[in-house]
């Protein structure tokens, strides 16, 4: 039986060595979870390249938003994919949609070549597609690695049928990863109900602050910060070897 895998959304190089602590098979490097992701620093990816003995891809999505991207943008993402070339990286994950909502096969395809032989994982842009099957055959035909998807709905388990169409849709042409809302709660029954074979989730847990002085109550400034979780990777890891 093919390996089930599971991919962290580290939002730091602490978060990523705990994800490689806790048995994760490949990080996904990003910054500002909270916005659904950004690209991280050039040194946050450096760093995590230099510590990490398992695959690294990384965020290209230059702000928050959609995904409808303008030629400044879309330069700022060919720069950055640039430099994960140079680092060392495994691979990009990126996306870009026309106003109509579909892929922009265009701006996607200049993405895909700037990463050249990195791994190039299509996000959830993907869930905001106007026809997912159409794009779902764009992404296949732009020879994307795989699709991180929650099957156009808040959660992969919400999408969960939508999510098995695209399995039974791919064929082995792509590699279908369900992501959004999974945890080591759940992650039994999103595999059950989609029959994907990967499966990304940040696994992360609140952390208070160390500051003994807050200036600005209430403002979030002075707020503890979000790190993925070595106990709740692990009993993902498990659960996914139990299955």
């Amino acid at each position: 039986m093919t390996k089930l895998i599971l991919e962290i959304a580290a939002n730091s190089v602490a978060s990523a060595l705990a994800a490689q602590e806790g048995g994760a098979d490949r990080i996904e490097l990003v910054s500002a979870l909270e916005l659904g992701g950004l690209t991280p620093s050039y040194a946050t990816i450096a760093m995590a390249r230099e510590r990490l003995r398992i695959p690294l891809y990384v965020l290209i999505r230059p702000r928050a938003g959609d995904f409808l991207y303008s030629d400044l943008e879309c330069e700022a993402m060919l720069r950055d994919i640039e430099a994960c070339k140079a680092l060392g990286c495994n691979g990009v994950v990126s996306g870009v949609l026309d106003a109509d909502g579909n892929v922009d096969v265009a701006r996607c395809r200049e993405l895909i070549v700037a990463a050249g032989s990195l791994g190039v994982t299509f996000h959830r842009a993907f869930d905001l597609t106007r026809d997912p099957p159409k794009a779902f055959e764009d992404v296949i035909a732009l020879g994307c690695e795989r699709v991180l998807t929650s099957g156009a709905r808040p959660s992969a388990l919400d999408g969960a049928k939508v999510i098995s169409n695209l399995v039974s849709q791919a064929k082995d042409r792509i590699i279908v990863m369900a992501g959004a809302g999974i945890d080591e709660h759940n992650v039994a029954a999103v595999q059950a109900a989609t029959g994907a074979r990967e499966f990304h989730s940040s696994a992360k847990r609140a952390l208070p602050s160390a500051m003994r002085h807050a200036a600005f109550g209430g403002s979030g400034m002075d707020a503890g910060e979000h790190r993925s979780d070595v106990e709740k990777i692990r009993t993902i890891v498990a659960t996914l070897k139990s299955v």
